[in-house]
């Protein structure tokens, strides 16, 4: 049993990784805690820049295979936005949230709106279904050229 000042210290993540029984290896533990942290949604090749700022012998390879092994475990989402590269948040750590994607800057917004989600239901509803889960993802351009 983990002492629990271990479990205090550790990140959503970390906690979800050992609640599904992963081992918890130097180099998984710095990812998690780098995808704890961030307030993006980072490629791989952003969560290894940050990695190897707290760890520099973590390699590209470790952080792909940790990413793989996070999603196969419901422990990360992964999310492509239209770019190419395949993002990553944390799954089921927030309140649901959806997704606008800024498509001068490929800056992703996150927000929340009660009219969307109940009509959302509203609709499956009335299409005879309950909605147990939906993504959604708007692209757009900005109204003004900002200066």
């Amino acid at each position: 049993m983990m002492p629990t000042s271990k479990l205090i210290d550790m990140t959503p993540i970390e906690k979800l990784c050992l609640e599904k029984g992963l081992k918890m290896t130097g180099p998984r533990r710095v990812i998690a805690r780098v995808l704890s942290i961030a307030s993006n949604h980072p490629d791989a090749e952003e969560v290894h820049r940050r990695a190897t700022k707290l760890d520099e012998r973590i390699s590209l390879a470790t952080v792909y295979r940790t990413l793989k092994l996070f999603e196969e475990q419901g422990i990360l989402a992964r999310r492509d936005f239209g770019d190419g590269r395949a993002r990553y948040e944390a799954e089921g750590s927030r309140h649901h949230h959806d997704h606008l994607i800024d498509l001068h800057t490929g800056r992703v917004i996150e927000f929340e709106n009660d009219e969307i989600e109940a009509l959302q239901a509203k609709l499956a509803r009335r299409l005879g279904y309950r909605l147990v889960n939906h993504r959604l993802e708007l692209y757009g351009v900005p109204l003004r050229k900002s200066k």
